[in-house]
């Protein structure tokens, strides 16, 4: 009888990848990694994972590839841990006869424009928004929404190339970053600029057409948009949380999404729950481990569940409070030390002490989500008592950065 092997396109450094690698092999299944540099995923030799180097852009490739390890596996999934291919995996998916997302919806919500307008002719509220293919347009769009904008590639993710430009000069600046060769753009350069949305963040966790939680969330300081502590399940009134659920759901039918993993991610302003964007797969930012602390559900183990055809059970197990407090660099350096996360990690209460970074690396800060060096994650049953774990686990904490020589 051949081995059940699930077949997972790329991977992903902040976690996740190795997540996927073990709920598989829980499972009892044989994960193998199809990556165009497996070597960037330092789990897969860790765990002595099996890994093929193909280019994962290439769906012929990918088809061919997955037909040669047929010969030897029972290929139960196809599925991945990053957005950036995961309509491809949608098409890999139909090519076999296996579960999977669809992928015109999948490519129709990364292309962050065109989700703006099928979310917009939905009635769905978003901010007000502009598409700008070069300088003149970034203006004269910034000018039509008036400042301050968020300024942002129409494909992308992970905060790359997101920043809000508060002055005719910062909109310059940002503009000649985006357009002047430093930013790596997927495709076509295409320019969202769209009016910044004030008022509390929250995301919606969901899986099929279910609202697993809803998180709160806030930031470091701007322009850029690092998370700094996200808090599940937010503190939110039944009417409040009904009302982003139902927004949510909107979205999903809006954007021919509710197979599989999706977040949602809103500001709560005086129109009340507006959506900043929409993202069809599982939240970062440590929201998997949240939610497993909360409810007890794993999201991983069970989107592979759906991913291979078995049922999935999204049932709650206990309802508590958990929250990560995430540490971004703040300045340019070098990583001298990070002490105390030991001591951190014995706070009772306090879940996974996590650094991802080793002291004497250079730092170079991006202004997203490859500026993340650690975070700490804690769960009680009360938003107060965690709290107080956070800040305590928070408070043993220390680390330097020595700037480079001028």
């Amino acid at each position: 009888m051949k081995r059940r092997a699930l077949i997972l396109v790329e991977g992903n450094t902040h976690g996740t990848g190795l997540q996927y690698v073990q709920a598989a092999q829980r499972l009892g299944l044989h994960p193998i990694t199809l990556s165009a540099n497996p070597t960037q995923y330092d789990y897969l030799a860790a765990e002595g994972t099996e890994a093929v180097h193909i280019d994962t852009n290439n769906l012929d490739e990918l088809i061919r590839e997955c037909s040669r390890l047929h010969a030897t596996y029972d290929i139960a999934g196809i599925t991945s841990a990053r957005e950036a291919v995961y309509a491809t995996v949608g098409k890999l998916c139909r090519h076999f006869d296996l579960p999977g997302p669809n992928p015109s919806s999948v490519e129709r919500c990364c292309d962050k424009f065109t989700q703006r307008q099928l979310l917009a002719e939905a009635g769905v509220p978003i901010p007000a928004y502009r598409l700008a293919l070069d300088a003149t347009e970034v203006e004269s769009s910034a000018a039509a929404i008036g400042l301050p904008v968020i300024v942002k590639p129409a494909v992308g993710n992970g905060s790359y190339g997101v920043r809000l430009c508060r002055s005719v000069d910062e909109l310059a600046e940002h503009t000649t970053y985006l357009l002047g060769g430093t930013h790596r753009w997927r495709s076509s350069v295409r320019i969202l600029v769209e009016e910044f949305a004030h008022g509390p963040y929250y995301c919606a966790d969901i899986m099929g057409n279910e609202i697993i939680g809803i998180a709160a969330a806030d930031f470091d300081p701007l322009p850029h948009f690092l998370f700094h502590k996200s808090t599940l399940p937010a503190p939110l009134s039944d009417q409040d949380h009904n009302r982003i659920a139902d927004v949510s759901l909107s979205c999903l039918q809006a954007l021919g999404l509710g197979w599989g993993p999706a977040c949602i991610e809103f500001r709560w302003t005086t129109r009340g729950p507006v959506v900043i964007e929409v993202n069809p797969r599982l939240a970062g930012g440590g929201h998997r481990q949240l939610v497993q602390l909360a409810y007890g559900v794993d999201l991983i183990t069970e989107h592979i569940k759906l991913v291979i055809g078995e049922e999935w059970d999204l049932r709650r197990r206990h309802s508590q409070t958990a929250a990560v407090r995430i540490f971004n660099a703040d300045r340019d350096g070098i990583l001298d030390r990070i002490d105390g996360a030991g001591r951190a990690a014995a706070v009772p209460g306090v879940a996974e002490v996590k650094f991802y970074v080793e002291p004497k690396t250079p730092i170079i800060r991006k202004g997203d989500y490859r500026d993340t060096i650690g975070h700490i994650i804690a769960a009680s049953p009360s938003l107060a008592q965690t709290e107080a774990i956070l800040q305590r686990a928070v408070d043993l904490i220390d680390w330097s950065i020595t700037p480079f020589p001028a």
